[in-house]
């Protein structure tokens, strides 16, 4: 189905957020994770619910607000949502295998930077597609 006015505004709109956000957040991930191996988030439990609580409402709110999978920025955004339910909801079903998965990945730091930086190059073209790219700028309205 092709992407009509409304669908493409509210990718614009998700893209302009999730962009900026999928670009700095795994960049900064990728230059700290030598270091990060200190934290031990999953040490308190409330801390685990909390952030799994609220992975699984931004992941259902952008699943809710943006049920379209017509281009590949609007499959990104869908995706994403979809990842953050479901990473949210193992955060709360399942703990214990998250904290497994963590520790295992800090055995492997150039394979999980280059997975950052691979995210942080899809931030960079939501960015674009949610600030520059005139496929998905407003129509201009007619002069009356």
């Amino acid at each position: 189905m092709p992407a009509t006015p409304q669908s493409r505004a509210r990718t614009r709109a998700f893209a302009r957020v999730i962009g900026p956000f999928v670009l700095l957040v795994p960049l900064i991930i990728a230059v700290r994770l030598p270091a990060m191996g200190d934290l031990d988030f999953f040490a308190l439990p409330i801390v685990v619910w909390q952030f799994g609580a609220l992975l699984l409402v931004s992941g259902l709110m952008i699943i809710a607000h943006h049920p379209y999978w017509s281009s590949g920025p609007a499959i990104a955004i869908s995706l994403f949502g979809w990842f953050l339910a479901l990473r949210g909801l193992a955060l709360l079903a399942i703990p214990d295998v998250m904290a497994r998965g963590v520790t295992a990945s800090m055995t492997m730091v150039p394979v999980a930077q280059a997975g950052f930086a691979a995210l942080a190059a899809v931030g960079a073209w939501l960015t674009f597609v949610g600030y520059l790219a005139r496929a998905y700028a407003p129509e201009p309205t007619p002069a009356r």
